[in-house]
């Protein structure tokens, strides 16, 4: 084991490319920029965040005054500072661990939300269940620290508006962390009711992408958490929990959740071996029980109903 980690430690670390680190940043910050001028024009008129076929018109006008770019930096900056910690908690716990990897790439993309996400690349074996369950666990939780602020500045600046939260062409589900939040700062409003600023949209796709990436299924980041833990039971426990996922989906009627158990079932659920064995310890099974709370926290059964799915 001592060889190999000397190996591995001895060998040349890849060049970062940073020109295309940035220029991918740059665009999605222009991309997610774009969404987020046309959340905040909607905020501020009162209207649906999402109405698909004037939203279209406001993003062609947008040639003719960029200016309004600039009230949609609230809802971009704070999207992907949390997109952004997910993924330098990655790449800090490979640094850690002395193992080479990349900094985050970003995936600028004309979706609903500007972007399909972001991620580094490894480009060196992980070699103990430690280590494995260390770059897992650290990008969820470095982003949920981010993203709680984040929904509690977003919910402050949001309004209630009867109804809002059921009329556009999307209609949003609540994972518990924010409803509890807003039966703190709302009380007594019915979900119904609030309409949520840019900020905490930004926060409440950081949910989505924090409760998908922890689901313990494949190579997801709970896939990694699950492997340290079980080893070469690794893949028959994802094939359960991706038959949950999609019964979870029926149960509640929700075609992205049976689509995601699909792609993971479909695509394979191997996982790379691990040469050390060794248990991960007490502290980490704690550490790992505060990821399961996140996990609670963010999912929800239904994130998002309507024509269009996220």
């Amino acid at each position: 084991m001592e060889s190999a980690m000397d190996a591995r430690s001895q060998r040349p670390r890849s060049r970062q490319r940073w020109w295309l680190h940035a220029l991918l940043l740059v665009l999605t910050l222009l991309t997610t920029t774009i969404v987020g001028s046309r959340l905040d024009a909607n905020f501020a008129a009162n209207r649906p965040a999402f109405l698909i076929d004037d939203d279209f018109s406001f993003f062609l006008s947008i040639w003719d005054q960029p200016r309004v770019l600039v009230a949609g930096l609230p809802f971009s900056l704070t999207l992907l500072s949390i997109l952004l910690a997910h993924e330098l908690g990655h790449f800090w716990a490979c640094q850690f661990h002395r193992i080479d990897a990349s900094l985050p790439y970003f995936l600028p993309a004309p979706t609903l939300i500007g972007t399909f996400g972001a991620f580094i690349k490894i480009r060196a074996p992980i070699f103990s269940r430690r280590e494995l369950f260390d770059v897992g666990v650290a990008g969820p939780i470095a982003g949920f620290i981010f993203l709680v602020p984040a929904l509690g500045i977003g919910l402050a600046n949001s309004k209630v508006l009867p109804g809002i939260a059921e009329q556009g062409d999307l209609v949003f589900g609540s994972p518990f962390l924010l409803w509890a939040a807003t039966k703190i700062i709302f009380p007594g409003v019915a979900a119904a009711d609030l309409y949520l600023h840019p900020v905490a949209r930004a926060a409440w796709v950081g949910l989505l992408a924090t409760a998908l990436n922890l689901l313990p299924i494949g190579q997801l980041d709970g896939g990694h958490i699950l492997y340290a833990f079980f080893g070469r039971q690794h893949r028959r426990l994802s094939q359960i929990f991706a038959v949950v996922l999609a019964a979870i989906g029926v149960i509640f009627g929700w075609l992205g959740w049976i689509l995601w158990a699909g792609f993971f079932l479909w695509t394979g659920l191997r996982h790379p071996p691990i040469i050390d064995e060794s248990p991960v310890g007490a502290g980490r099974m704690r550490v790992a029980a505060v990821a399961l709370l996140i996990l609670a926290l963010s999912f929800t059964p239904v994130p998002v109903r309507g024509s269009v799915y996220l």
